[in-house]
C-alpha cells in the first residue's frame, strides 16, 4: 500500500469496522502461515499486513539481488537492504496505528516476550487482539524446507525453530485466551475432511472477531474524539 493510500484509510478508519483489532499470526518454518492467512482465512478481512519481508524482496528485486540466495542476503548489501525495509515497516506499522487500523502481525512465534510486548502496547491503545495459529507436523516441516528453492535450511535447524515454537503454544494460549487463540492444522491438503472443518470454524471464529464493535473505554474514547473533530471540521466548511 502507497502512503497516500495509507493516509486516506487513516482519514476513514473511525468508520472501518475492523478498527481496533489485531490478529497475529504464528507458525514455525514450513507451516505456510503467511499464504493459509493471506489467501484464505484472513482475506477480505481489511485487517493490514506488518511484514518486513514483503518490501525486503520488493527492494531486493529493485537492486537486482537475489533474495533467496542466503550468501547475497547475508552480504553487507544484504544486510543494508534489511535493515532499510524493517525501517520502513515500522513507519508503516506507526502510521496504521496511529489510525487505529486493523492489523495482521506476522511473525514466527519463537519469541514469546516480543509478542507478549507487542500485545500489551496494543491493548493499551485500546485494541482487541487473537492469535492465529498454523501448525504442521515435524516431518511435513522438513520436507517443506527441503522442496523450498532458495533459502534451504540445515534440518536441525528446522528442528529447533519448529520446537521452539511448539513450546510456545500453550503459552500463547494463556496469553490471548482460549476464545481468541486459533489453531489450523496446514499439514495436508483443503481435500481432508477434517482439515476443511478445521478451516470453516477458525474463519467463522475469526470473522466474528474482527467486525465485533469495538468495547475498549480507550477505543471509545478515541472513536468519539475523532467523530467530534470530524463533525467539526465539516461545520467550519
Amino acid at each position: 500500500m502507497k502512503v497516500n493510500e495509507i493516509i486516506k484509510s487513516i482519514e476513514e478508519g473511525v468508520y472501518d469496522p475492523h478498527i481496533f483489532k489485531a490478529v497475529f499470526l504464528a507458525g514455525g518454518p514450513g507451516s505456510g502461515k503467511s499464504y493459509v492467512a493471506t489467501s484464505n482465512l484472513l482475506k477480505g478481512t481489511g485487517l493490514k499486513i506488518v511484514n518486513s519481508d514483503d518490501i525486503f524482496e520488493h527492494k531486493m528485486d529493485k537492486l537486482g539481488l537475489d533474495y533467496e540466495d542466503s550468501d547475497v542476503i547475508y552480504s553487507d548489501k544484504g544486510q543494508a537492504t534489511r535493515n532499510k525495509a524493517k525501517e520502513l515497516t515500522t513507519k508503516k506499522e506507526q502510521m496504521y496505528l496511529d489510525g487505529r487500523l486493523g492489523l495482521i502481525i506476522d511473525g514466527t512465534g519463537r519469541d514469546l516476550n516480543k509478542i507478549t510486548q507487542a500485545k500489551e502496547k496494543l491493548v493499551q491503545m485500546g485494541y482487541s487482539c487473537m492469535m492465529l495459529f498454523v501448525n504442521t507436523s515435524l516431518d511435513i516441516a522438513q520436507q517443506r524446507n527441503i522442496d523450498r528453492p532458495g533459502r534451504t535450511l540445515k534440518s536441525v535447524e528446522v528442528e529447533k525453530m519448529w520446537r521452539a515454537v511448539q513450546d510456545n503454544m500453550m503459552k500463547f494460549q494463556q496469553l490471548f485466551g482460549a476464545d481468541k487463540f486459533q489453531v489450523v492444522d496446514n499439514s495436508g491438503s483443503l481435500e481432508d475432511p477434517d482439515r476443511a472443518e478445521n478451516f470453516k470454524v477458525v474463519t467463522k471464529n475469526i470473522d466474528a472477531f474482527v467486525n465485533r464493535p469495538p468495547k475498549n473505554r480507550h477505543a471509545k474514547a478515541w472513536i468519539k474524539d475523532q467523530k467530534n473533530k470530524k463533525n467539526t471540521l465539516s461545520q467550519q466548511k
